[in-house]
């Protein structure tokens, strides 16, 4: 065996491979004694066929299957111990490689195109900058998320007259001339929130109205001839809903209303554990904290947008093997074209500039992601789920295993793993660059993405 390489320039090179016939004799013939084992040929015990017809049968097939084979443990194998940084994957090479006759050759040669990663290397100084924006948390998000939390941990209590926002249950019966229709429909456990009826005419029917009133009603002007409401309303199929034009009437058997929960040490004790806080003004300090803290990932998301444009200005022109990889996207996915190709190059570099910058600093510098460093950051992510749903006092052990679990899909863990080598990252530039805080609304930083 034998592998070489052969630089065309900084950016790309031929690796070669001689493959003799003592790098793959031995397994063929195992190969081939398996088949002989497993072969059922008429005329012979199984086992018993000839290892000359066995060659003649299979023999091409196992040659090809093990060179190859060999090939390739062998081409990756080098790549590895010579610390080659390839970009895509190395692809057959279409002006040197000769003729392969599995028939005739027992040494083959395989010449493989590789694209080699350009040498990117940044220097940054306190003349440059970059700006950190805080998203501010204002009055009006403070109370949003104080009455979101409020409806998220009130109760449902009987009602004795309906509002707008009640659930009602009662019988519905489809009616023929005010008298209940022969046949008809009849939903004895019928649901509906007046809130969602569209018709005004008819939303208006119901509210005020009390229990056990009975009120005659049209579904199809309520909701408007809307196929999904009505069908769910009904109990009847979606493509039958808009037909039913029919008036029906609803004796009400149950109102249903949501009490937000009192802003009391009840609701803190729920929202933050118990005695965290213990006055309104706390809590109201609490809420905001925890707000700023949801916030933070996205702070930090648009500092790295903004330090990815700084860091390929500064890398400058890189230059690629542009002719090899365009033919690896066009391999890599048998789904795109040349011209898809040729219109996605551009966006490709770029990334894969930032990529190798970002690959530069991180060795450059140890910036070594730990252990510790993902099981922390899954746990903030942990943390960052349970908040969405108002659950700010998650115990430390819970989040600890529900980190754990999200840490066992590796499609997870390596996104976890991303993100630390960012933070790493950007820790590390926000002490190489001037970087200038600026306090910002949450509408004005969603601005920035438009």
């Amino acid at each position: 065996m034998n592998v070489s390489l052969k630089n065309n320039d900084a950016v790309s090179g031929i690796l070669t491979l001689l493959i003799e016939k003592k790098d793959y004799e031995a397994q063929v013939e195992k190969s081939l004694r398996q088949y002989r084992q497993k072969a059922n040929i008429p005329g012979f015990r199984k086992g018993m066929v000839p290892m000359g017809m066995i060659k003649k049968m299979y023999g091409k097939y196992v040659l090809a299957e093990e060179v190859n084979k060999v090939t390739s443990e062998n081409l990756f194998k080098y790549i590895r111990e010579n610390n080659i940084n390839v970009l895509g994957e190395p692809l057959p090479n279409e002006t040197e490689q000769k003729t392969i006759d599995f028939d005739t050759q027992e040494d083959f040669e395989f010449c493989f195109d590789i694209a080699i990663a350009p040498e990117i290397n940044v220097k940054l100084t306190k003349r440059d900058k970059l700006t950190f924006y805080d998203i501010a948390v204002d009055d009006e998000m403070l109370n949003k998320q104080i009455e979101s939390y409020r409806k998220n941990f009130g109760a449902y209590d009987q009602a004795e007259d309906i509002q707008e926002s009640d659930m009602v249950k009662g019988i519905i019966s489809e009616l023929d001339n005010d008298e209940p229709k022969e046949g008809g429909i009849l939903i004895e456990d019928a649901v509906l929130m007046p809130m969602y009826i569209k018709g005004k005419k008819e939303q208006a029917k119901f509210l005020g109205a009390k229990l056990n009133d009975v009120i005659v009603f049209n579904p199809n002007k309520a909701y408007k001839g809307a196929a999904a409401e009505i069908a769910s309303l009904l109990k009847v199929d979606k493509e039958a809903a808009p037909e039913i034009k029919s008036d029906f009437r609803f004796e009400i058997k149950e109102i249903t209303r949501h009490k937000e929960a009192e802003l009391n040490q009840e609701l803190f004790d729920k929202i933050f554990g118990e005695g965290t806080v213990k006055t309104e003004d706390e809590f109201n300090e609490k809420v905001k904290a925890s707000l700023a803290e949801q916030f933070h990932p996205q702070s930090e998301y648009k500092f790295m947008l903004d330090a990815r444009d700084l860091l390929i200005k500064k890398a400058g022109e890189v230059k690629f093997a542009d002719d090899i990889l365009k033919r690896w996207l066009l391999t890599a996915n048998e789904n795109t074209t040349i011209e898809k190709v040729e219109e996605d190059y551009p966006k490709v570099v770029e990334d894969l500039k930032f990529h190798l910058t970002k690959e530069s600093i991180v060795k450059e510098n140890g910036l070594k992601v730990e252990d510790e460093d993902v099981e922390r950051l899954a746990k903030q992510v942990a943390k960052s789920q349970f908040a969405q749903y108002g659950m700010l006092s998650v115990p430390d052990d819970v989040l600890s295993n529900y980190a754990k679990d999200m840490l066992k899909q590796k499609e997870t863990l390596q996104n976890v793993v991303d993100r630390a080598v960012e933070e790493k990252l950007a820790a590390w530039l926000k002490e190489q660059v001037k970087i200038e805080t600026k306090v910002v609304s949450f509408d004005e930083f969603q601005k920035m993405f438009a």
